[in-house]
């Protein structure tokens, strides 16, 4: 055999490689679902879970072939997860892809009762995973949306107020969304049919709902939300009117004096006086301190002196209690 004939051979053994043991073929089961949620929402129960993008070798997996997902009553004794699936009803889910899955299905069947839910998926060939996480949801009769839900502004902020029926153990859920952003976050949680947002600012935009939630097991069963109401506070609220106005005559002066305003707004005082009975008129404004030396009066006048507080936006209080000064 001749060098040239040789050749053949030798690269043909040169490119083999070790070959192991046989390898069997990959089942591409998918892994099992471990995110599933469930809670109740009104008339209806709402689940959720993500279909995971791996099998159990770790292998991309890029379709599904079918979504198994059942709701069912614990059966008697110790819980065994066959017997559970094998009297639990199919509940409909539709998805041919691995990511998130949101269903919607109707609570009236498990009102009442304790339900758990669960969710396997299979692969192309039919081959499912192992079942996911189980949720067990106890099933309340539906909580009543509340409604004719008003928003008003007042002086401390801006209160709500609205209407539902009574159900004990319930509470209220109130989302507010402020100014430019893009979703609605829960404010409060209270248990009575009003509250009001403090933390609010003038010329800013509000909008909010509210929801009512009622404990079940380890979640709350919540109601449909409330429709929207929207206000914009504007700041149309005047300081209250000064307190303990007094005054002393002395040589050529009156000197007056009051009790603080403890608005977080306050602007400053105007002082307005009446001379022997005539109508009042304005003789300063724009005073920071609680008190006023009024230079300009005449022996054996009588003067009647008010004071009013104004906060930065130019709301004015009424007028105070009148302080009565005679010059001698």
């Amino acid at each position: 055999m001749t060098r040239f004939a040789l050749a053949p051979l030798a690269l043909l053994l040169a490119g083999c490689g070790y070959v192991g043991d046989p390898q069997p073929p990959a089942l591409k089961m998918p892994v099992a679902v471990h995110d599933l949620k469930a809670w109740q929402r009104g008339a209806r129960v709402i689940l959720e879970f993500t279909i995971p993008d791996r099998t159990t070798e770790g292998l991309p997996l890029a379709r599904i072939g079918e979504v198994e997902l059942r709701a069912g009553v614990s059966p008697a004794g110790v819980f065994n997860t066959g017997a559970w699936a094998s009297a639990a009803r199919r509940v409909e889910a539709r998805a041919t892809a691995p990511g998130a899955v949101h269903v919607e299905t109707s609570a009236a069947e498990w009102a009442g009762r304790e339900t758990i839910f669960g969710v396997r998926v299979a692969n192309t060939n039919g081959r499912f995973s192992d079942w996911s996480n189980l949720v067990a949801l106890p099933v309340a009769e539906p909580l009543a949306r509340p409604e004719a839900l008003e928003a008003e502004a007042v002086p401390e902020g801006v209160r709500l107020r609205w209407r539902a029926p009574d159900r004990p153990g319930q509470t209220f859920r109130v989302w507010r969304r402020a100014g430019k952003e893009g979703q609605a976050a829960i404010a409060a949680r209270v248990d009575a049919r009003e509250w009001i947002d403090t933390a609010t600012e003038y010329g800013t935009s509000y909008e909010y709902s509210v929801q009512t939630a009622l404990k079940a097991g380890a979640v709350e069963a919540e109601s449909e939300v409330s429709e929207r109401a929207s206000i914009v506070p504007r700041d149309v609220f005047p300081p209250a009117a000064p307190k303990d106005l007094t005054g002393v005559a002395a040589t050529g002066t009156v000197e007056l004096g009051w009790e603080p305003n403890i608005e977080a707004d306050l602007a400053g005082y105007c002082v307005y006086r009446s001379k022997d009975g005539g109508a009042f008129e304005r003789i300063a404004g724009g005073i920071e301190a609680p008190s006023f030396s009024d230079r300009n009066v005449e022996a054996g006048a009588k003067y009647v002196y008010a004071v009013t507080a104004v906060d930065r936006t130019g709301n004015q209080s009424p007028r105070s209690a009148p302080a009565e000064i005679e010059i001698r």
